[in-house]
Protein backbone atom coordinates (compact mmCIF):
# COMPACT_ATOMS: atom_id res chain seq x y z
CA UNK A 1 0.00 0.00 0.00
CA UNK A 2 1.86 3.22 -1.27
CA UNK A 3 -0.51 5.85 0.86
CA UNK A 4 -1.21 5.84 4.88
CA UNK A 5 -3.96 7.88 5.74
CA UNK A 6 -4.46 8.77 9.20
CA UNK A 7 -8.15 9.98 10.25
CA UNK A 8 -10.68 10.92 13.52
CA UNK A 9 -13.44 7.90 14.07
CA UNK A 10 -15.77 8.02 11.11
CA UNK A 11 -18.88 9.39 12.72
CA UNK A 12 -16.89 12.20 14.44
CA UNK A 13 -15.56 13.14 10.71
CA UNK A 14 -19.02 12.83 9.50
CA UNK A 15 -20.22 15.20 12.91
CA UNK A 16 -17.02 17.96 12.17
CA UNK A 17 -17.76 18.26 8.28
CA UNK A 18 -21.50 18.73 9.49
CA UNK A 19 -21.40 21.17 11.61
CA UNK A 20 -18.68 22.99 9.13
CA UNK A 21 -21.85 22.58 5.96
CA UNK A 22 -24.16 24.43 8.56
CA UNK A 23 -22.21 27.62 9.63
CA UNK A 24 -21.89 31.11 7.12
CA UNK A 25 -24.59 31.79 5.18
CA UNK A 26 -27.15 29.76 3.90
CA UNK A 27 -26.81 30.51 0.24
CA UNK A 28 -25.42 27.20 -1.64
CA UNK A 29 -21.74 28.09 -3.15
CA UNK A 30 -20.09 25.23 -5.54
CA UNK A 31 -17.40 24.40 -2.88
CA UNK A 32 -20.13 24.51 -0.08
CA UNK A 33 -22.37 22.39 -2.02
CA UNK A 34 -19.42 19.70 -2.64
CA UNK A 35 -18.23 19.48 0.91
CA UNK A 36 -22.27 18.87 1.82
CA UNK A 37 -22.09 16.02 -0.79
CA UNK A 38 -19.63 14.72 0.55
CA UNK A 39 -20.93 14.41 4.36
CA UNK A 40 -23.85 13.74 3.33
CA UNK A 41 -23.34 10.16 1.38
CA UNK A 42 -20.88 8.97 4.07
CA UNK A 43 -23.41 10.16 6.94
CA UNK A 44 -26.39 8.54 4.77
CA UNK A 45 -24.93 4.56 4.69
CA UNK A 46 -23.87 4.93 8.78
CA UNK A 47 -27.35 6.38 9.48
CA UNK A 48 -29.16 3.57 7.32
CA UNK A 49 -26.39 1.09 8.01
CA UNK A 50 -26.29 -0.30 4.50
CA UNK A 51 -23.19 -0.10 2.25
CA UNK A 52 -24.24 -0.81 -1.20
CA UNK A 53 -21.93 -2.07 -3.63
CA UNK A 54 -22.54 -3.00 -7.26
CA UNK A 55 -20.70 -6.21 -8.61
CA UNK A 56 -21.24 -8.70 -11.67
CA UNK A 57 -21.73 -12.15 -9.61
CA UNK A 58 -20.60 -14.25 -12.70
CA UNK A 59 -16.71 -13.48 -12.44
CA UNK A 60 -14.73 -16.17 -10.30
CA UNK A 61 -12.77 -16.00 -8.54
CA UNK A 62 -13.63 -11.92 -7.49
CA UNK A 63 -17.49 -11.89 -7.66
CA UNK A 64 -19.48 -15.79 -8.61
CA UNK A 65 -22.09 -17.73 -7.12
CA UNK A 66 -21.16 -20.90 -5.36
CA UNK A 67 -22.84 -24.14 -5.53
CA UNK A 68 -25.46 -23.44 -2.72
CA UNK A 69 -26.28 -20.09 -4.37
CA UNK A 70 -23.94 -17.44 -2.12
CA UNK A 71 -22.72 -14.50 -3.57
CA UNK A 72 -18.99 -14.74 -2.84
CA UNK A 73 -15.19 -14.04 -4.09
CA UNK A 74 -12.33 -12.28 -3.75
CA UNK A 75 -13.89 -8.37 -3.84
CA UNK A 76 -16.61 -9.52 -2.45
CA UNK A 77 -15.17 -10.14 0.86
CA UNK A 78 -12.99 -7.18 0.58
CA UNK A 79 -15.96 -5.22 0.08
CA UNK A 80 -17.94 -6.72 3.28
CA UNK A 81 -14.70 -6.51 5.01
CA UNK A 82 -14.70 -2.41 4.54
CA UNK A 83 -18.32 -2.04 5.37
CA UNK A 84 -17.82 -3.69 8.71
CA UNK A 85 -14.99 -1.51 9.57
CA UNK A 86 -17.51 1.40 8.65
CA UNK A 87 -19.46 -0.24 10.85
CA UNK A 88 -22.49 -0.59 8.30
CA UNK A 89 -23.61 -3.98 6.22
CA UNK A 90 -22.54 -4.77 2.70
CA UNK A 91 -25.76 -4.88 0.36
CA UNK A 92 -24.64 -6.37 -3.09
CA UNK A 93 -26.81 -5.31 -5.98
CA UNK A 94 -25.46 -7.42 -9.35
CA UNK A 95 -25.55 -6.18 -12.64
CA UNK A 96 -23.56 -6.61 -16.27
CA UNK A 97 -20.16 -5.18 -16.50
CA UNK A 98 -21.55 -2.95 -19.19
CA UNK A 99 -23.86 -1.28 -16.80
CA UNK A 100 -22.01 -1.01 -13.46
CA UNK A 101 -20.79 2.70 -14.40
CA UNK A 102 -24.39 3.89 -15.22
CA UNK A 103 -25.90 2.36 -12.41
CA UNK A 104 -22.90 4.16 -9.87
CA UNK A 105 -23.49 7.34 -12.20
CA UNK A 106 -27.41 7.01 -11.78
CA UNK A 107 -26.21 6.27 -7.62
CA UNK A 108 -27.95 2.99 -7.58
CA UNK A 109 -24.14 1.92 -5.62
CA UNK A 110 -21.87 3.72 -3.42
CA UNK A 111 -19.20 1.96 -4.66
CA UNK A 112 -18.47 -0.33 -7.25
CA UNK A 113 -16.03 -3.45 -6.29
CA UNK A 114 -15.86 -5.62 -9.16
CA UNK A 115 -11.96 -5.97 -10.53
CA UNK A 116 -12.40 -2.57 -12.22
CA UNK A 117 -8.82 -1.55 -13.99
CA UNK A 118 -7.58 2.08 -12.75
CA UNK A 119 -7.52 4.06 -15.97
CA UNK A 120 -6.78 7.77 -17.12
CA UNK A 121 -10.36 7.86 -19.00
CA UNK A 122 -12.14 6.71 -15.51
CA UNK A 123 -10.49 9.13 -13.24
CA UNK A 124 -11.64 11.64 -15.33
CA UNK A 125 -15.51 10.43 -14.51
CA UNK A 126 -14.71 8.91 -10.87
CA UNK A 127 -12.74 8.30 -7.80
CA UNK A 128 -10.53 5.09 -7.01
CA UNK A 129 -9.74 3.60 -3.78
CA UNK A 130 -6.25 2.84 -3.29
CA UNK A 131 -4.88 -0.36 -5.52
CA UNK A 132 -5.95 -3.57 -3.51
CA UNK A 133 -5.06 -5.80 -6.46
CA UNK A 134 -2.33 -6.48 -8.64
CA UNK A 135 -2.63 -8.71 -11.69
CA UNK A 136 -1.36 -8.84 -15.63
CA UNK A 137 -3.42 -9.53 -19.07
CA UNK A 138 -3.11 -13.01 -20.44
CA UNK A 139 -4.09 -14.39 -24.10
CA UNK A 140 -6.29 -17.26 -24.28
CA UNK A 141 -6.88 -19.32 -27.08
CA UNK A 142 -8.66 -22.81 -28.24
CA UNK A 143 -6.28 -25.39 -27.38
CA UNK A 144 -5.51 -26.41 -30.76
CA UNK A 145 -5.24 -23.11 -32.18
CA UNK A 146 -1.55 -22.51 -33.65
CA UNK A 147 -1.89 -19.06 -35.58
CA UNK A 148 -2.02 -17.05 -32.48
CA UNK A 149 1.19 -17.09 -30.19
CA UNK A 150 1.75 -13.66 -29.22
CA UNK A 151 -0.50 -10.62 -29.04
CA UNK A 152 1.04 -9.04 -31.89
CA UNK A 153 -0.80 -12.10 -33.89
CA UNK A 154 -4.23 -10.56 -32.99
CA UNK A 155 -4.07 -7.77 -35.98
CA UNK A 156 -7.35 -8.51 -38.06
CA UNK A 157 -8.69 -11.40 -35.14
CA UNK A 158 -11.81 -11.60 -33.53
CA UNK A 159 -11.55 -11.21 -30.00
CA UNK A 160 -14.13 -11.68 -27.30
CA UNK A 161 -14.14 -8.97 -24.27
CA UNK A 162 -16.32 -6.88 -22.57
CA UNK A 163 -16.69 -3.72 -24.56
CA UNK A 164 -15.88 -1.22 -21.82
CA UNK A 165 -12.80 -2.81 -20.34
CA UNK A 166 -9.00 -2.61 -20.33
CA UNK A 167 -8.74 -5.49 -22.51
CA UNK A 168 -10.96 -4.56 -25.11
CA UNK A 169 -8.79 -1.61 -25.43
CA UNK A 170 -6.08 -3.60 -25.32
CA UNK A 171 -7.59 -5.95 -28.27
CA UNK A 172 -7.84 -3.47 -30.25
CA UNK A 173 -4.69 -1.74 -29.64
CA UNK A 174 -3.25 -4.91 -31.26
CA UNK A 175 -5.33 -5.04 -34.16
CA UNK A 176 -8.27 -6.81 -33.31
CA UNK A 177 -11.95 -6.69 -34.39
CA UNK A 178 -14.20 -6.79 -30.79
CA UNK A 179 -17.28 -9.31 -30.09
CA UNK A 180 -18.72 -7.70 -27.54
CA UNK A 181 -19.60 -10.36 -24.32
CA UNK A 182 -20.89 -9.55 -20.98
CA UNK A 183 -18.57 -11.78 -18.81
CA UNK A 184 -15.67 -13.92 -19.13
CA UNK A 185 -17.66 -16.92 -19.08
CA UNK A 186 -19.79 -15.90 -22.28
CA UNK A 187 -15.94 -15.36 -23.51
CA UNK A 188 -14.61 -18.84 -23.37
CA UNK A 189 -18.05 -20.00 -24.79
CA UNK A 190 -17.41 -18.52 -28.10
CA UNK A 191 -13.93 -19.46 -27.81
CA UNK A 192 -14.62 -23.02 -27.61
CA UNK A 193 -17.57 -22.66 -29.79
CA UNK A 194 -15.05 -21.53 -32.63
CA UNK A 195 -17.22 -18.11 -33.27
CA UNK A 196 -14.16 -15.80 -31.73
CA UNK A 197 -10.21 -16.37 -32.21
CA UNK A 198 -9.37 -14.72 -28.75
CA UNK A 199 -9.97 -13.12 -25.63
CA UNK A 200 -7.42 -10.99 -22.97
CA UNK A 201 -8.29 -11.07 -19.59
CA UNK A 202 -7.19 -11.61 -16.14
CA UNK A 203 -4.16 -13.52 -14.92
CA UNK A 204 -5.95 -14.99 -11.61
CA UNK A 205 -9.43 -15.53 -13.71
CA UNK A 206 -7.74 -17.28 -16.16
CA UNK A 207 -6.17 -19.35 -13.70
CA UNK A 208 -8.89 -20.35 -10.97
CA UNK A 209 -10.84 -21.18 -14.67
CA UNK A 210 -8.21 -23.83 -15.81
CA UNK A 211 -7.91 -25.00 -11.95
CA UNK A 212 -11.92 -25.27 -12.06
CA UNK A 213 -12.04 -26.78 -15.70
CA UNK A 214 -9.11 -28.11 -16.72
CA UNK A 215 -11.12 -30.24 -19.83
CA UNK A 216 -12.37 -26.64 -21.03
CA UNK A 217 -9.78 -26.83 -24.81
CA UNK A 218 -7.80 -23.17 -24.07
CA UNK A 219 -4.62 -22.43 -23.51
CA UNK A 220 -2.61 -19.09 -22.59
CA UNK A 221 -0.28 -17.90 -25.37
CA UNK A 222 0.99 -14.81 -24.37
CA UNK A 223 1.06 -12.08 -21.05
CA UNK A 224 1.47 -8.45 -20.24
CA UNK A 225 4.38 -7.54 -18.61
CA UNK A 226 2.81 -4.46 -17.78
CA UNK A 227 1.19 -5.22 -14.34
CA UNK A 228 -2.36 -3.61 -13.86
CA UNK A 229 -3.76 -2.53 -10.63
CA UNK A 230 -7.10 -2.40 -9.41
CA UNK A 231 -9.64 -0.52 -6.99
CA UNK A 232 -12.97 0.03 -5.67
CA UNK A 233 -14.98 2.84 -7.77
CA UNK A 234 -16.78 5.49 -6.09
CA UNK A 235 -18.61 8.67 -7.77
CA UNK A 236 -16.38 11.90 -7.63
CA UNK A 237 -17.36 14.36 -4.70
CA UNK A 238 -17.57 11.92 -2.08
CA UNK A 239 -14.39 11.90 -1.23
CA UNK A 240 -14.79 11.16 2.75
CA UNK A 241 -16.57 7.80 1.84
CA UNK A 242 -13.32 7.18 -0.36
CA UNK A 243 -10.89 8.21 2.47
CA UNK A 244 -12.84 5.86 4.94
CA UNK A 245 -12.10 2.75 2.39
CA UNK A 246 -8.50 3.85 2.09
CA UNK A 247 -8.27 3.78 5.89
CA UNK A 248 -10.26 0.11 5.87
CA UNK A 249 -7.82 -0.96 3.18
CA UNK A 250 -5.20 -0.02 5.25
CA UNK A 251 -6.04 -1.50 8.65
CA UNK A 252 -6.75 -4.48 6.62
CA UNK A 253 -3.15 -5.05 4.94
CA UNK A 254 -1.57 -4.19 8.43
CA UNK A 255 -3.73 -6.37 10.63
CA UNK A 256 -2.96 -9.41 8.05
CA UNK A 257 -6.64 -9.65 7.37
CA UNK A 258 -5.81 -8.63 3.49
CA UNK A 259 -3.35 -11.42 3.48
CA UNK A 260 -5.65 -13.98 4.73
CA UNK A 261 -8.52 -13.30 1.89
CA UNK A 262 -5.98 -13.07 -0.24
CA UNK A 263 -4.15 -16.41 0.58
CA UNK A 264 -7.79 -17.76 0.76
CA UNK A 265 -8.50 -17.15 -3.03
CA UNK A 266 -5.37 -17.13 -4.51
CA UNK A 267 -2.71 -18.91 -2.18
CA UNK A 268 -0.60 -15.91 -2.33
CA UNK A 269 -0.72 -12.12 -1.61
CA UNK A 270 -1.69 -10.15 -4.67
CA UNK A 271 -1.60 -6.60 -3.64
CA UNK A 272 1.84 -6.47 -5.56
Amino acid sequence: MKKHWAFLPIGAVALFLAACGSSGNSDNTDSGSSIEGETDLLAEIQEEGTLVVGTEGTYPPFTFHDDTGELTGFDVEIAREIAERLGVEAEFLETQWDAMFAGLDAERFDMVANQVGINDERKESYDFSDPYITSTAVLVVAEDNKEIQSFNDLEGKLSAQSLTSNYAEMATSYGAELEGVEGFNQAIELLDSGRVEATINDNLTVLDFQKQRPEAGIKVVDESGDAAQSALLFRKGNDTLVESANQALAEMIEDGTYEEISNKWFGENVLE
